[in-house]
């Protein structure tokens, strides 16, 4: 059962014929693909195709990202199937997976964090903004793989009602057991937001992997 299949994909950049690289945006629970692309005002790069898939009901999956596995599904692996076909489809393309970056926010976070996790590549980035994997607490599932020195960016406030500092520091170790290059931006007292750090980082990760062109004379 695939609950997210046959739902909208929002687009904007380059088409993938002419994309440098591209950013698989999922958004959160209760939010829409369509309002995760404005997002990229704060960082748009014009070299770069944008995709955003939008979950069915505007949810992933139906409860907390700490619940046991089986009590998200089918919408867990169903939106994990989601960016799988997103992936594949841009690796045909013939853009690299160095060339590829997924960034989520919230449970969108949680969910392209367990999809890099499940799938280890060197991908071009990862950016989890108030996320982490997914999964009760307890015995860390087995991940394999080698994802050959991947950006991971984890940002989280250190009191997000929704994200437990503790499963973004597990989810920073899991990313470094399978070679990531992981950096954990911990931001003190802030609600469940996106920060002007996190964008900055973005912005930056987005100029080294597509070097911003001349302007002309």
């Amino acid at each position: 059962m695939q609950p997210h299949q046959g739902q909208t994909l929002a687009k904007r950049g380059k088409s993938l014929e002419e994309a440098q690289a591209a950013m698989i945006l999922i958004h959160g629970r209760g939010a829409t693909a369509e309002g995760m692309l404005g997002l990229v005002d704060e960082f748009y790069a014009s070299d770069w195709a944008y995709l955003a898939p939008q979950a069915w009901g505007h949810s992933w999956y139906p409860y907390s990202f700490l619940a046991p596995i089986p009590q998200n599904e089918p919408g867990l692996s169903s939106g994990l199937w989601i960016i799988d076909q997103l992936v594949q489809g841009l690796l045909a393309k013939g853009l690299p997976s160095q060339k590829i970056v997924l960034l989520g926010f919230s449970q969108g976070a949680c969910l392209a964090l367990e999809y890099a996790a499940r799938h280890p590549r060197p991908y071009g980035g990862i950016i989890g903004l108030s996320g982490g994997l997914i999964g009760p607490s307890g015995p860390v599932p087995l991940y394999e793989g080698d994802m050959g020195r991947a950006p991971v960016f984890l940002g989280c406030s250190d009191v997000d009602p929704h994200i437990p500092l503790e499963r973004v520091q597990e989810s920073s170790a899991i990313f470094k057991s399978l070679g990531a290059e992981v950096r954990e931006h911990i931001y003190p007292n802030l609600p469940h937001t996106v920060v002007e750090d996190e964008l900055i980082f973005v912005r930056q990760l987005m100029a080294d992997l597509v070097p911003p062109s001349e302007p002309s004379r």
